[in-house]
């Protein structure tokens, strides 16, 4: 049961403590956010709960008193907020959460650690309610059996998201129930609706464990007793609040194995149902078949139509927020920061974009080494800011928002920015690039150099950065994912890493042809018409050829020659795939137009990431592997 409940607060924890790092963010430029006070008090509460149900004391403790700091600002007994140490509570949270992950139990030195916490976070005057002592929680059930319960909300309950009925009617096998009120209430006195003034007593012939479970999040003010006299078959008592059978039933949690096996049949199912053309095909051919071969083209169509809607119901299931992931950078940028003597602030935005869990799995590293550039590279030092009128402390934004079927990952800063000739005289002490090439590369391309392997613009060697391998890294990581980086810069202003990914998994139509010996597949969307184009309706120009198309000169190459093989013959030319890239047609002569497939394609990885042209690849009906074009690349 305690190994269950650890895995569950590990998830629920680690959201808690997001929700809590934002909020402190967030109260940090607005300090009198009332909304966000309020938000930021439920999650702390919510982990302490959480704690105390699981015996981690030291983090319980220091959840406490960061609680009560928390409930003193709402109060406004606390005038003058210092949000740091609370930042600093939350920051070390998560690690003591990495340590139960890892281990399963809290560091070695955690008391000392929480001591070191509380004496910067202090004591506040005023603290929760805990139970009302000198009470028996058991006495309204004498002579019962089962579990006695005496719940006695915190006053300000209300404000942390509880709600006292709903919480004792989630107790399983309540026998009893009884709600009276914690003190008098004076007919003469204006009533608060906002206070809650209850005193809660249940009695249940549950387990021990499940009902301590069923009230984890307020254990605090709970009171249990066990009673084992003979017991007296009382007649059930309805719960105040009637609830719902299925209300819990809405969302269900389900382990991302499962959902990534189902993923995977689902791009076999895809592969699979392209091989009835090739059936139907056959069937023709049969003496009487063609009847045979109609219907199932009938049938491959109606199965077409539920494969499509399978694989993008998998692909919306397999989506997820990048809130979690984001929610790791916070602090990782100030403790980067404070490592390199750096006061930095990092801003973050568009965390409810939903992205294909692969790629957020995937996102983090080359993530991680873009932050780290910025902060060590992008972000000057504090005399070099104020220098050049810059505030002291420099600003990191991490961003991301949905294009299309893309999401666009941005890192900013507001540093120095790249300096082309620096990276050109970097580039040529590494022998990286020579004075032949160096002069005739455009700022854009100097850039672009940061992406080589071995290449680092930094003097010397950090635990940070500065050993060359990093940036190369963020380029490999997103090809992988199907992905591209772009660097924008302003010299003395900043610069911005763009990541630009695909949403989700989609099924790709392709048009499968012949170029040689080899197929390929070529992305339907880029294709305006397939024609025929006899040999003397092709003409040379200049070097190359071209042929009219409805009174138009459309240029033409061979897609063998555009992969690495040999030009074709101009006698030998046949078919023709016309394809259209910014307003302009090209043809493509092929050998042969195959088919055309609904496909999975997947991102080039080994030796093939990032080839210039490949889109990807698939795999055909028949277990061949498909690689899958990209036209516009080819001809740049």
């Amino acid at each position: 049961m305690i190994d269950e409940l650890l895995a569950q607060f590990l998830i629920e924890g680690r959201e808690q403590a997001l929700e809590a790092s934002a909020d402190l963010a967030a109260l940090q430029r607005a300090p009198h956010d009332a909304a966000r006070l309020d938000s930021c008090f439920r999650a702390i509460h919510t982990l302490k709960g959480s704690a105390d149900l699981l015996g981690l004391k030291p983090l319980g403790r220091v959840l406490h008193v960061a609680e009560d700091r928390l409930g003193a600002l709402r109060g406004g007994t606390e005038a003058t907020p210092d949000f740091t140490r609370l930042v600093a509570v939350v920051d070390q949270v998560e690690r003591w959460l990495d340590a139960l992950e890892a281990t399963g139990v809290l560091p070695a030195d955690a008391d000392a650690v929480a001591d070191r916490l509380l004496a910067v976070l202090g004591s506040v005057d005023g603290g929760a309610p805990g139970p009302v002592a000198g009470r028996d929680s058991a006495a309204p059930f004498a002579g019962k059996a089962g579990i006695a319960i005496r719940y006695t909300p915190r006053a300000d309950c209300y404000f942390a998201g509880d709600d006292p009925i709903a919480i004792i009617s989630g107790v399983p096998d309540l026998v009893e129930l009884r709600v009276d009120l914690r003190e008098p209430i004076d007919d003469q006195a204006l009533y608060d609706p906002f206070t809650c003034n209850l005193v809660i007593q249940a009695l249940s012939t549950a387990d021990w464990s499940l009902v301590e479970a069923s009230l984890r999040l307020v254990r605090d003010q709970v009171e249990l007793t066990q009673q084992a006299r003979a017991p007296v078959e009382p007649a059930p008592v309805e719960p105040a609040t009637p609830i719902e059978a299925d209300a819990g039933r809405r969302t269900l949690r389900i382990d991302a194995a499962r959902i990534d096996q189902l993923a995977d049949i689902t791009d076999q199912l895809v592969v699979a149902k392209s091989g009835f053309g090739d059936l139907a095909a056959q069937a023709d051919r049969l003496e009487g078949g063609q009847g045979l071969g109609s219907a199932l083209r009938a049938r491959q169509v109606e199965l077409d139509r539920l494969v499509a809607s399978l694989h993008a119901t998998v692909g919306r299931a397999r989506l997820t927020p990048l809130t979690p992931l984001f929610g790791r950078f916070p602090r990782l940028v100030r403790e980067i920061a404070a490592g390199l003597g750096k006061t930095v602030s990092l801003d973050v935005e568009g965390g409810d974009v939903e992205v294909d869990k692969a790629v957020v799995d995937g996102l983090f590293e080359p993530l991680l080494h873009v932050v780290r550039n910025a902060v060590d590279h992008g972000v000057e030092a504090e005399a070099i800011r104020l220098a050049a009128g810059k505030p002291a402390q420099a600003v990191v934004k991490l961003a991301a928002r949905a294009v299309g079927d893309q999401v666009v990952v941005e890192v900013t800063d507001d540093g120095g920015g790249v300096d082309p000739a620096r990276i050109r005289a970097r580039a040529l002490s590494r022998g990286l690039i020579d004075e032949t090439a160096a002069s005739v590369l455009s700022d854009a391309d100097l850039i672009d150099l940061i992406f080589q392997p071995g290449f680092s613009t930094a003097d010397t060697v950090s635990n940070v950065s500065g050993r060359g391998v990093g940036m190369d890294a963020v380029r490999s990581a997103t090809a992988k994912l199907g992905g591209r980086v772009e660097v924008a810069s302003q010299l003395g202003r900043g610069s911005t890493i763009r990541l630009i990914l695909p949403i989700r998994m989609v099924l790709a139509r392709l048009l499968v042809v012949a170029a040689g010996h080899e197929l390929f597949g070529l992305m339907l969307e880029d294709i305006v018409e397939v024609t025929r184009v006899s040999a003397n309706q092709v003409v040379a120009v200049r070097a190359g050829h071209a042929f009219v198309l409805r009174d138009e000169v459309v240029p033409l190459v061979w897609l063998e020659q555009t992969v690495g093989g040999v030009a074709g013959s101009v006698s030998a030319v046949d078919r023709v795939v016309v394809a259209k890239f910014n307003g302009e047609r090209v043809g493509f002569a092929v050998d042969a137009v195959k088919d055309r497939i609904d496909a999975v394609v997947r991102p080039m990885s080994g030796l093939l990431s990032g080839a210039a042209g490949v889109v990807g690849s698939t795999l055909t009906a028949d277990g061949d592997v498909l690689l899958v074009l990209n036209l516009a690349e080819l001809l740049a």
